[in-house]
């Protein structure tokens, strides 16, 4: 048992460094300010808008300590032996998406590639951000430490909807022909609901036999 938690702890480290990598070697290219690179090309209709600037950069600059950050907060060792650096990093974390991140990520999906019903998902998702985010502090601050950990489950499903995205627009693209409006739009909703979904099933997993008993007993 203990070799298996071992091994599942391990695999999920290294999947998660290597996502932070690929979304290092995606952000890097934007730190030198050139505004006609990647995905900027995309967007030449609106770059003179300076709030749109403002929220890219801080969006994706803060999104990769988020990334990183947030996880670390699920391993039980860590809260176990250093409790004062877990909440200091939860608290950064909650602190970046409510103020930065989050209101960042709302003003870019305004302005999202696609049609109508992917700027939809995108509005939609930053608001789940965000609010999943604050019911996570909530929770914490009353104590609530199930509810805590299951609102700090949803709000880093949606953090890594970041990756989803990028893995799903490169599977889909590579195996589905659609035009490139419904591609998108495909993606905008399966990247962060997919993520909701696997979270939800964990959640209720965690809570599911504890509530059946909770319930059978009155």
């Amino acid at each position: 048992m203990l070799f298996h938690n071992t091994l599942k702890a391990s695999l999920f480290a290294i999947v998660v460094l290597f996502s932070f990598y690929l979304m290092l070697m995606i952000v890097l290219p934007y730190s030198g300010g050139a505004l006609q690179i990647d995905f900027l090309l995309t967007k030449q209709h609106i770059i003179h808008l300076r709030h749109y600037r403002w929220a890219f950069y801080l969006h994706i600059f803060t999104s990769l300590y988020v990334l990183l950050v947030g996880v670390i907060q699920f391993s039980g060792s860590f809260l176990k032996n250093w409790p004062r650096l877990h909440r200091f990093f939860g608290q950064a974390y909650v602190f970046i998406i409510l103020c930065i991140s989050g209101p960042a990520a709302l003003v870019m999906s305004f302005y999202s590639n696609g049609d109508w019903s992917a700027r939809l998902s995108f509005i939609l998702l930053s608001v789940l951000w965000w609010w999943f985010t604050w019911r996570a502090y909530q929770t914490a601050r009353s104590r609530a430490f199930d509810d805590h950990g299951a609102y700090m489950l949803r709000s880093y499903a949606l953090t890594f909807s970041a990756i989803t995205l990028r893995v799903l627009q490169y599977v889909i693209g590579s195996w589905w022909y659609l035009d490139p409006d419904q591609q998108y739009t495909v993606v905008a909703w399966a990247s962060w609901g997919i993520n909701l979904a696997v979270a939800e099933f964990l959640i209720w997993r965690k809570r599911g036999p504890a509530q059946l008993d909770k319930y059978s007993a009155t």
